[in-house]
């Protein structure tokens, strides 16, 4: 769901107080609580501008640089090439991995239909396992059973931001030698037993679309843990091409080498998400500071009315992206969503459960493949969760959920 843009006259300054973060400079009116209002956090448009002046706003600039750079840091050092989106850093892997007709991939059947859909465009057969119903999380127990010779790629999403059970993965990737990709489009900023989300595959894929933790509007990159995948990486990114060794310097002209597509960012829009990473810690405090308000202010609440909050499980460092809430029932769900928007509070569901969607019973998937998903997937809620919610929004958000 998108939020309700007001016109700009309505566009108001939030009052210093209320600015946690130091990152709010418009809202949206006080009138309502949109689910989600991206917002400028620091020099974005500063950096916007000064790509132009520099001349050059087709991608791997200035800021491209800038940005990989961070993000290696973040990521535990690994090479950062920036993406269109999330969804063409999974195409990158997807191709890296030479992904073919009678492959077969494992995916989470509760996440979003990019990490299907980049290797089925391959040609590869998603096997849709169900998850863990404490993490929403791909259920790691499950994995043994649904691993064949065919087997090429387990790709693990970090729902929320809060990691999957990364040793059980791991141990069960190296025994079989199926290669391990993740999905980390929630996962910036997260960590498992201390070590960054997307550490841990041999690629990894993030976005920076406008719902995210940082974000351009529409973005991505790809993490490269095998260093061994980044100069093939760097041809598929430029439509199949050598001409990142031309730019380099290293070839006098650059050819056709690789399948490959499109796939470079532009350095305006890296210029944006270089102001928005710069400013990252008092994000992620801010965001922090809003999850633990929701799960303190709903503690009550939800135990009288038994409804799921989110847990942080051992070893896990959240990466604070959303904050979820699974009702009793299907009709609660519908009820309370209905009880919030009356309140003038945006409130939605999330993903459909893929193995039951038309592209995925093409692919096998039918009613009671994946009960856990099925169940969460009729009973979730999103509370309103991003960078310039105020306290004065929290407190509303919470005293109208705990009404219900």
């Amino acid at each position: 769901m998108h939020s309700r843009r007001p016109p700009h006259d309505r566009l108001v300054e939030a009052p210093a107080s209320s600015n946690r973060a130091g990152a709010v400079h418009e809202r949206c009116p006080a009138s309502a609580v949109s689910f989600n209002w991206p917002l400028i956090a620091g020099d974005e448009l500063a950096y916007v501008r000064d790509a132009i002046d520099r001349g050059r706003i087709a991608g791997d600039g200035f800021y491209t640089n800038q940005c990989e750079s961070v993000l290696s840091d973040i990521c535990g050092g690994a090479r950062v090439l920036l993406t269109t989106s999330g969804t063409h850093a999974l195409e990158i892997a997807a191709l890296l991995l030479d992904i073919a007709p009678g492959d077969e991939v494992i995916v989470p059947a509760f996440t979003f239909v990019s990490t299907p859909n980049t290797f089925a465009l391959r040609g590869a057969r998603p096997v849709f396992v169900d998850i863990r119903a404490e993490t929403l999380n791909l259920d790691e127990r499950l994995l043994s059973g649904a691993t064949t010779p065919r087997t090429r790629a387990i790709v693990v999403m970090h729902y929320g931001g809060m990691a999957c059970d990364m040793d059980a993965i791991v141990r069960l990737t190296e025994r079989t030698g199926v290669t391990l990709i993740e999905d980390n489009a929630h996962g910036l900023f997260g960590s498992y037993r201390g070590r960054p989300l997307g550490s841990f595959g041999v690629a990894s894929a993030l976005s920076f679309h406008e719902s995210k933790n940082v974000t351009c509007g529409e973005g991505g990159a790809i993490v490269l843990n095998d260093p061994g995948l980044v100069e093939r990486a760097l041809v598929l990114r430029e439509k199949g091409t050598d001409r990142n060794r031309f730019v380099r310097g290293e070839v006098d002209k650059y050819q056709w080498l690789d399948v490959g597509s499109s796939y470079v960012l532009s350095d305006m829009l890296a210029g944006f998400l270089y102001g928005q990473l710069e400013a990252r810690v008092g994000i992620q405090e801010h965001r922090r500071a809003i999850w633990h308000r929701y799960q303190d202010g709903l503690a009550d609440w939800a135990h009288r009315r038994g409804v799921m909050l989110p847990t942080v499980p051992p070893l896990c460092t959240p990466a604070y992206h959303l904050f979820q809430l699974i009702l009793p029932s299907p009709r609660d769900r519908q009820s309370l969503i209905a009880h919030l928007h009356h309140a003038g509070i945006e409130a939605t569901f999330h993903y459909l459960p893929l193995h039951l969607s038309p592209m995925g019973q093409q692919f096998g998937g039918r009613s009671g493949q994946c009960p856990i998903t099925e169940w969460v997937s009729e009973r979730l809620v999103r509370l309103p969760f991003f960078n310039g919610l105020t306290t004065a929004d929290e407190d509303r958000v919470i005293a109208a959920v705990c009404a219900f």
